[in-house]
């Protein structure tokens, strides 16, 4: 099977990565990075997609980044015949628009928060009588993941309605953690992958401007089944039921004491989520996306290894504003020998080697026995890396720690979930407590010199 991934980030190089290590399978990219061709084969995205896909002969395409799908490059393929995974440009919408996004909601009933939609900087400010402090703003149209800022007072909100509309979603401010929930459809079957949780802000302890993600972890305890089963119900078969959506439905989803509610909708893969998932699967995952193609998903199953695997993304300095690119980058190779992968993003080869050429330049990802192992293991190869100006966060993976030790103090005093859409019992979960070793939280693990802070749970 020839399988052609579209974009050239860490997401596409995570999915180059799995794919390139199925049967069969070859793997090409356009564009690309240095760190694809290590594993696939990379291509000039000279003319249209559809024209690189014949040219290599493509028998199914993958389409990593947003901005393709929004322009219709699935409507395109599909009336070539041929095989491509992603939504058509009607349903990429639901990330094109957070307007559209956010009417699609109230019409289908679809938990989310309370919202405004504007078209100019005077009804934005008239909006803000509707609200209390903090408040969310979003800018309407494609933002990278960084056209969203949480203001905490009218001053700030109106420079952010300067800054990114004039048209905008002006939204309540949701207590609770958020969860990036996966899913692969076909139109009709949903097949949910592993739950992540992302970290968007790009300093520690959730400070500072929203960002692309500075890291992420999969973990299957993020959520119970109860849980899983509620999103399912209430979010994604509504969804993709009045849609008919095909390719990756992401859900970003805020855990509120009233259940999940959706904060937006992606229409791809998340980055840096793809990392640490397909560092996780088990699966060969490319007869999976090719029956999802073809309307076939009913069939599949998905299998990970137990424990967890994270994610830490390494940045430029002055990430997510303006950086320097250019900067060699060394200690790669030492990285993985440790048994991390190292996800390629904002590279190039230039005159010293590798260098950066982006504002997240790596993702540096390992698996372990439980979360703590595997944040431990990730920082020891995040520790062999280096280039000037470099940046990441010391604390990704931190929330579930602290989550995990508030359900081994609740377990062990007795106070067990009592959701009746829950199906562990208490004996099941008491198991669970006895053999995985990450219920017995971490509160020193190093990347260096910082200590892991872990901030309080919020459910």
């Amino acid at each position: 099977m020839n399988i052609l991934v579209i974009g050239s980030g860490g997401r596409e190089h995570a999915l180059v990565w799995k794919l390139s290590q199925g049967a069969g399978v070859r793997v090409w990219a356009a564009p690309g990075n240095p760190g694809m061709a290590r594993s696939g084969e990379c291509v000039a995205a000279a003319g249209s997609l559809l024209d690189v896909a014949e040219r290599v002969g493509a028998d199914l395409t993958v389409v990593g980044p947003e901005a393709p799908l929004v322009a219709g490059v699935v409507d395109e393929f599909r009336a070539a015949g041929r095989a491509i995974v992603g939504p058509t440009a009607e349903n990429a919408r639901l990330e094109g628009s957070k307007i559209f996004a956010k009417d699609f909601f109230r019409r289908h009933r679809i938990p989310t928060a309370e919202f405004v939609a504007v078209e100019s900087h005077d009804e934005a400010r008239r909006a803000l009588d509707r609200f209390r402090f903090p408040v969310v703003v979003k800018a309407d149209g494609l933002a990278a993941g960084k056209g969203v800022v949480i203001a905490q007072d009218r001053a700030e909100t109106e420079r952010a309605i300067e800054a990114l509309g004039p048209r905008l979603v002006i939204e309540e401010y949701l207590e609770g953690e958020e969860v990036s929930f996966i899913a692969l459809c076909d139109g009709r079957d949903i097949l949910p992958l592993a739950p992540t949780q992302d970290h968007k802000r790009v300093n520690d302890g959730d400070t500072g401007p929203n960002t692309g993600g500075m890291g992420a972890y999969c973990d299957s305890r993020i959520l119970t089944e109860g849980q899983t089963e509620r999103i399912l119900e209430t979010i994604m078969r509504p969804a993709v039921g009045a849609t008919g959506f095909t390719g990756f439905l992401y859900a970003g989803l805020i855990m509120t004491v009233d259940g999940p509610k959706v904060l937006e909708f992606n229409v791809r893969l998340g980055d840096p989520e793809t990392q640490p998932l397909m560092h996780r699967m088990t699966t060969d995952f490319a007869p999976v996306l090719m029956s999802a193609a073809r309307g076939e998903l009913g069939r599949h199953k998905l299998e990970w290894r137990r424990g967890a695997s994270v994610c830490v993304v390494m940045a430029s300095g002055g990430y997510p504003g303006s950086y320097p690119t250019g900067a060699a980058i060394r200690g790669i190779e030492e990285a993985e020998s440790t048994g991390a992968t190292v996800f390629q993003a904002g590279t190039r080869m230039g005159a010293q080697g590798l260098e950066t050429a982006g504002g997240r330049v790596l993702g540096v990802t390992a698996a372990g026995e439980d979360l703590a192992s595997a944040i431990k293991r990730t920082y020891e190869a995040v520790g062999k890396i280096e280039f000037a100006g470099m940046h990441y966060r010391r604390d990704i993976g931190a929330k579930g720690l602290g989550r995990y030790g508030k359900l081994s103090d609740q377990l062990r005093a007795g106070k067990f979930n009592e959701n009746k859409n829950a199906r562990k019992s208490r004996a099941d979960q008491l198991a669970q407590l006895k053999e995985d070793r990450s219920m017995k939280v971490q509160t020193d693990i190093k990347a260096g010199s910082p200590t892991l802070p872990l901030p309080p749970p919020h459910y």
